[in-house]
């Protein structure tokens, strides 16, 4: 078991100088993992249905429960065939919804729309992108072109009730969470084994990780094994008839229902903790590898009693805490500020994208660094990618000592 925290100082943020909205930006101070890899980068938007859900925006209280077909469009990026390590096409802009419903955005990155796969290193393994409340599936959608152009394919979801556009009563989201992530796994999954179907083996859903931000990471952290406090089933907060209950750990059914091919987990500002969602013991069956991403002045899923405090109780497994310094929760993983919503007279949504201290770009890059190094040696097995976990706890603590020729001497303790 390994117990690291890393702190990084804050940076003040730039105005939004990012005239196209790209979202593939790597800054020349980005750390070494944060940079694309060698494929060229596909995407499809699919569209998975979960038939006979619990419908919790329709159940009554104290009545019985309804039930529906559940849908949910799911963005997939995936390594593309390329001609020379570039697309064979013109990278496809995405039109999306933002945090103000009122303003649409288009953002610009490296992906080709319905691009060939590249099978030539198949199987990759499968990554989930889970969004917070609300969000939607383009929220990461940097970390989804990233990921995939380093051999990875991801998967990033449109949790119904809980976008920009559709948002409900946040009791849909407290119960649906959980089990969309395991669902849109089930159905990559499914996918990978339908041999009329672009992904026919193109991903190993065996080697899964998720990504959840927020609401994500409260259904992430559940997935995990984190069981529910069972008294947050009868909460005021709860969704009507005790339906919670299937997520704590005091049910029986519970651990039967979670999904063992999660082999890894990247919680950024999980929420849940300082709402008592878990309890010490809940945490600490907790196996799974875990890395904690999450600011020191989070107002919403809190720091001390948040974040830091799912870190320190989930004992079980290998876990990691990253943190920067005076962020708050819009932390490491929403794409730049949209330019439609800085020229917009409403600017409604703008702190979504933003952070008063620290650069958006300059978090996404540390972001994508962590992630490569977490599900390369966690999903792919690459044991070189442990030193870059392996810091010295305050990064400004590190001593950058390097020879003429860039080597490190012996006294070097700076990240790379």
């Amino acid at each position: 078991m390994l117990r690291v925290v890393i702190i990084m100082a804050g940076l003040l943020t730039s105005a939004s100088g990012n005239a196209q909205n790209r979202i593939d930006i790597i800054r020349p101070d980005a750390p070494e993992l944060a940079g694309f890899g060698p494929h060229a980068v596909g995407v499809r938007t699919l569209q998975f249905t979960d038939p006979d859900r619990v419908d919790v925006i329709n159940t009554p209280r104290g009545g019985e429960t309804v039930r529906a077909d559940r849908s949910l469009t799911v963005e997939v990026w995936y390594p593309a065939a390329s001609s020379r390590g570039r697309a064979t096409q013109q990278a496809t802009p995405y039109t999306t919804t933002t945090r103000n419903p009122a303003v649409t955005a288009t953002l610009h990155g490296r992906a080709v729309r319905d691009a060939r796969p590249d099978t030539a290193d198949a199987p990759y393994p499968l990554v989930i992108i889970s969004h917070g409340y609300p969000g939607n599936r383009y929220l990461m959608s940097h970390l989804g072109e990233n990921l995939a152009s380093k051999g990875y394919v991801v998967a990033s979801i449109d949790h119904k009730d809980s976008t920009y556009d559709d948002q409900q009563m946040f009791q849909s989201t407290l119960f649906n969470r959980p089990l969309d992530q395991r669902f849109v796994l089930r159905s990559m999954a499914a996918l990978a084994e339908d041999a009329d179907g672009f992904a026919h083996r193109l991903l190993d859903a065996d080697n899964t990780g998720v990504i959840g931000y927020s609401m994500g990471g409260y259904g992430l952290i559940n997935n995990l094994g984190g069981g529910f406090n069972d008294d947050m089933a009868a909460s005021f907060m709860a969704p009507p008839n005790e339906l919670l209950a299937a997520h704590t750990s005091g049910d029986p059914a519970y651990r039967e229902g979670l999904d063992g091919r999660i082999k890894a987990g990247f919680a950024v500002a999980p929420w849940g903790m300082n709402a008592g969602f878990w309890r010490p013991q809940d945490l600490a069956a907790i196996k799974t590898p875990t890395f904690y991403l999450g600011g020191s002045v989070d107002t919403v899923a809190g720091y001390e009693k948040g974040v830091r405090a799912l870190f320190e109780n989930a004992v079980g497994g290998e876990r990691y805490l990253l943190t920067f310094i005076n962020a708050g929760h819009s932390v490491g993983v929403p794409y730049p500020l949209p330019v439609e919503i800085l020229n917009n007279e409403d600017t409604a949504g703008y702190d979504h994208y933003t952070d008063p201290v620290w650069d958006t770009v300059r978090m996404n890059n540390i972001t994508a660094h962590f992630l490569t190094a977490w599900f390369d040696l966690h999903l792919k097995g690459r044991q070189d990618r442990q030193p870059y976990l392996d810091l010295v706890e305050d990064s400004n603590a590190g001593v950058y000592s390097v020879n003429r020729d860039g080597e490190p001497e012996d006294d070097h303790t700076y990240w790379q």
